[in-house]
């Protein structure tokens, strides 16, 4: 019995390896290709590999402005998502849960309208806005943050639903806890992960969001890259992978289960 228990344990780890392994090529040689065109010659003083492409990144013409200006727009989306759209979700979870539906529903419709329908609604607002507001690009944020709903609500909703908040929110209410100490102070941190889950996805669209911010003249990053993609392509391809780089990278110091844990545990001490 122990024998084929272990041949099982045996047959799921090789399984199991074999799955990431194909994950991890699909994901890898498109990142190792950008690499490889990145690096051959493209000028007739180069020989052979060369970084020539990467020490141009720097010289770009309005290309650090537009990752400033693109920063400083996933600033702002996070910023709605952490004060407007996190204590919705709570607040219709926690007292008005008849509401989760078509509070869903309405969270999906961007899934379901064509980017260019949208920009087709908004463009008569955003002429108005370069008007009499701003022309600059950080005015995106608004849609932006329309844009990322479906994948936001959805990593709320998950996080929501793994934790049980009524008796939470009970237990606070109950030692004397007002309604935006309960959500901003007990459940949010417990959510924490969900919430950075929606930030990291706030980023990565507005980072790579190129077809409502063309279509209304915006030099937003993408659309810097796609203005050097003009010039030499290769100093556009190694943009892009820095830039997927950088994303990865805050990926992987999202905080995971067990750091969360002891987050957690320091909150209720």
């Amino acid at each position: 019995m122990g024998a084929k228990t272990m041949k099982q344990s045996m047959g799921v780890r090789l399984w199991r390896w074999t799955i990431i392994s194909i994950v991890a090529l699909y994901l890898l040689v498109p990142l190792y290709a950008m690499f490889d065109f990145s690096t051959k010659p493209f000028g007739i003083a180069d020989k052979g590999r060369t970084f020539r492409a990467w020490t141009m990144i720097p010289s770009q013409p309005d290309l650090l402005a537009a990752i400033s200006r693109s920063l400083i727009t996933a600033a702002i989306v996070m910023a709605l998502i952490l004060f407007m759209i996190v204590p919705t979700a709570i607040w219709v979870h926690l007292k008005l849960p008849v509401l989760r539906r078509p509070f869903e529903l309405l969270c999906l419709l961007p899934l379901a309208i064509p980017a260019i329908v949208i920009v087709v609604g908004i463009a008569p607002l955003y002429r108005w806005i370069s008007i009499n507001v701003s022309e600059s690009p950080i005015t995106l944020a608004g849609v932006y943050s329309m844009l990322i709903l479906p994948y936001t609500y959805r990593s709320l909703s998950a996080a929501l639903d793994a934790v049980d908040i009524h008796t939470l929110a009970e237990a606070a209410t109950t030692l004397g806890a007002s309604i935006s100490r309960v959500i901003f102070g007990i459940i949010m941190p417990t959510i924490k992960t969900g919430i950075v889950n929606g930030s990291f996805i706030a980023i990565a669209l507005v980072l790579g969001e190129y077809t409502i911010s063309n279509i209304l003249n915006f030099k937003t990053f993408q659309v810097v890259i796609a203005q050097i993609g003009r010039q030499n392509g290769n100093v556009a391809v190694a943009v892009s992978l820095a830039s997927l780089l950088f994303v990865i990278f805050l990926l992987l110091i999202i905080p995971t289960k067990k750091r969360q844990g002891a987050v957690l545990d320091v909150d209720v001490a």
